[in-house]
């Protein structure tokens, strides 16, 4: 690879200060330095903490060549069950022309003239730290205590380079910007090889810091450890043997994956890591809500991003503001957060019943269908009736509490209650008819304030909920409501060392041991005499069976953390993998899983579906028309049901089998609501519906034209144009 305009010169020198004050505010710019800096302590900790800062997931940031998805609504989740609306990578419109050319995103490169914006700026950086530190005068300890954080966050940018593009140039020196350099993409199995073994080089190095309940200094919680490295070591090993590289099932991978994992997690113990609320649910899997948002150091978090809620420096101060804007996003309008996020119909629809199990009726009838059905009959129009517990922990709904430390102002359309009463009603109603039959329209209104700004369901998930007695973490004020949230973002979590490691199991034929990590997950979610019964009975003794529960567990487990774009990809569960794009080689072809993942695991592929929303509407009956669009003094008054007395809201800190909460809410919901489609994925310019249309290319990306322009001599991906050579690509992602 040879870039051509990358500034790549490091700058004068720079002051420093110790990484005992604070880890967060460290993270600062230490770019202007001199190799001098490399022979003080501070000095080469300053350069690792500005390597941290530009390489440690952004829970605010959408995706890019520096960020993964981290659960918003963004381009990769657009793309899954969780949100509508079609992202890059699933717009049917769109489509691939006989020169291969594509508007794709560009995950390799970023900005070309900008060492911190370039992602192969990263790279140089980290590179000029390893080089910087291994040829600087410190002792050995601490050559190596920083040395194997460094080589972590090289892996990291490297495993984000791979899982988009299989192999990529290998560079391991500080290169200078010349016409004459060039390093060629490397085969994925060398690209796999050289990431593990940096992970190794962590691992070792980091051991004598680390694996004895973590780093011994507080001060240092959020940096990485032996664990963490070898958390991400077993994803790794885990992408290599999944489908997207793996397309005639070597059982060697997954062998190797599982019994990789299976010796990391003492380690992975020692580092002071472990199950958060382990066998012990609370109240409606109240401890599982609490850990996104409970007391660091946090015993889940393996590899972690913190954030601070700090006010805003004086003129000239340091600016160490560092918001995770989570938490204001998802809150509702009325309780003057950023007007919440929405969940797809699907999403809601396809979650456990209370007994563990999948829907057998509704919509959702025939995912998974390898597993056992739930008992329980599903009623769409009555969602939040005998749900998983984690259910009512990822959605609000109407008639639910939703609390918060806060009062909001009165004035304007905003709501009147205290924070600590907070109650969500998002019904919505109609001032015109023509409205209310129109799936596009968007004309309807809420009660309390929510006015136009009502959604017919909400993400709750990873909400500072105080009711779970998790600490508040965010600045409540009436200007700005939750922006100013300290709340962590967790990019590794042991919950997903778990799955990988009962995915691995599974693929390696030990599906016993992946079932006991499922009922590991699920013992903080369900009580001790429901867990054995809450999963399918055949999962020992059907791969496919016990692989779809894995999957399935995933998908709920982690619903809103980023990662279900990533498991649809690696499982090619768009289509099966029954496509290959146009010249691809016979190896391409998907020979394991029967040649197609959809049919193995029991699910729908997901090509040729759309995704829509839902509310709950008032029904006509009661919607009569009172000029909802007019609004006067108190436009409460416009609420058709502003007579009719609500249930006490849904109180996720009580036992709802020992009250009549959900039964009360459910004949308020029979009497007086009735669940709505609403429009969710595009239509076209007729107003047709639009499907769902994923292209075999996606599975591994090509390079963009600013990419090529910019690297002449890079090998272009197998399916996709070459724009330097006019035909099309060569590199074969598959071959070893």
């Amino acid at each position: 690879m040879k870039i051509k305009s990358l500034t790549l010169a490091l700058l004068a020198s720079a002051a420093f200060v110790s990484c005992s004050d604070d880890f967060l505010q460290d993270k600062k710019s230490y770019d202007n330095v001199n190799e001098d800096a490399y022979n003080y302590y501070e000095g080469a900790l300053g350069r690792l903490a500005d390597i941290y800062s530009w390489c440690l997931p952004n829970a605010s940031a959408d995706p890019g060549h520096r960020n993964n998805s981290t659960g918003n609504a963004d381009a990769q989740s657009k793309c899954t069950e969780e949100y509508c609306g079609f992202g890059d990578f699933v717009d049917p419109q769109k489509t691939i022309g006989t020169n291969g050319n594509y508007s794709i995103p560009d995950y390799f490169q970023g900005q070309a003239n900008s060492i911190q914006t370039n992602a192969w700026g990263r790279i140089r950086n980290i590179n000029d730290v390893i080089r910087g530190i291994s040829g600087g005068n410190l002792s050995q300890e601490q050559k190596n205590e920083l040395l194997g954080q460094a080589y972590f966050l090289r892996a990291w940018c490297y495993y984000n380079f791979l899982k988009w593009y299989g192999g990529v140039p290998i560079i391991t020196e500080v290169l200078e910007a010349n016409e004459g350099s060039f390093t060629p993409r490397a085969s994925t199995k060398a690209t796999i090889d050289f990431i593990c073994a940096d992970l190794d080089r962590a691992n070792e190095m980091l051991a004598p810091y680390t694996t004895n309940g973590g780093w011994s200094d507080s001060n240092n919680y959020g940096r990485v450890t032996s664990g963490t490295a070898l958390a991400l070591k077993g994803r790794v090993l885990l992408l290599w043997a999944s489908p997207i590289f793996n397309r005639n099932n070597d059982e060697q991978r997954w062998k190797d994956a599982y019994e990789m994992i299976k010796a990391s997690i003492p380690v992975i113990n020692s580092c002071g890591y472990g199950l958060a609320y382990e066998n012990d649910p609370g109240t409606n899997a109240s401890n599982w809500a609490k850990m996104f948002t409970d007391n660091l150091p946090n015993k889940e978090a393996v590899f972690i991003t913190l954030h601070n809620n700090v006010d805003k420096p004086g003129p000239g101060a340091p600016d160490y503001r560092k918001y995770n804007s989570w938490e204001h996003g998802v809150r509702p309008s009325n309780a003057w957060g950023g007007g919440g996020k929405t969940p797809s119909a699907m999403m809601v629809d396809l979650f456990p019943m209370s007994d563990g199990k999948r829907p057998a009726n509704g919509s959702m009838n025939k995912i998974y269908t390898t597993l056992d059905a739930s008992g329980i009959t599903y009623d769409e129009s009555l969602p939040f009736m005998n749900r998983d517990p984690r259910f009512y922990r990822t959605f609000a709904f109407p008639g639910v509490r939703w609390t918060f430390e806060g009062d909001t102002p009165t004035e304007g359309h905003k709501n009147k209650f205290k924070g600590d009463n907070y109650e969500l009603w998002n019904y919505v109603w109609y001032a015109k008819a023509e409205d209310r039959d129109n799936i596009e329209s968007g004309n309807n209104y809420g009660p309390d304030g929510l006015l136009g700004n009502a959604k017919g369901f909400y993400i709750r998930k990873r909400s500072n909920d105080i009711e779970t007695g998790a600490p508040k973490l965010y600045i409540f004020d009436a200007s700005n409501g939750f922006q100013r949230s300290a709340n962590s973002y967790m990019e590794i979590r042991y919950a997903e060392v778990l799955l990988n490691y009962a995915e691995a199991a599974c693929g390696a034929g030990h599906m016993s041991e992946a079932v006991e990590q499922l009922k590991r997950i699920r013992s903080r979610v369900y009580p001790a005499d429901k867990l054995e019964t809450s999963l399918p009975s055949n999962l020992a003794g059907n791969q496919a069976a016990c692989m779809a529960a894995v999957l399935y567990e995933r998908q709920i487990e982690l619903a809103y953390e980023g990662k279900r774009f990533d498991d649809m990809r690696r499982w090619m569960l768009f289509d099966g993998g029954v496509n290959v794009p146009a010249g691809a080689p016979s190896t391409w072809t998907l020979t394991g899983w029967g040649g197609n993942t959809c049919s193995y695991l029991g699910f729908p592929a997901f090509n040729g579906q759309r995704r829509d929303n839902l509310e709950f509407r008032v029904k006509a009956d009661y919607n009569n028309g009172l000029g909802a669009d007019k609004y006067g003094n108190n436009p409460d008054d416009a609420d058709p049901l502003k007579g009719q007395n609500r249930p006490t809201a849904l109180n996720l800190k009580d036992d709802f089998s020992k009250n009549n909460q959900l039964e009360n809410l459910k004949t308020f919901y029979t009497t007086y609501l009735e669940r709505n489609k609403k429009k969710g994925d595009p239509y076209d310019s007729n107003h047709t519906e639009l499907f769902i249309d994923f292209k075999p290319q996606f599975y591994i990306l090509g390079f963009t034209q600013g990419v090529q322009t910019s690297n002449e001599g890079l090998q272009q991906t197998m399916g996709w144009n070459d724009y330097n050579t006019g035909g099309q690509g060569t590199f074969d992602p598959l071959a070893e």
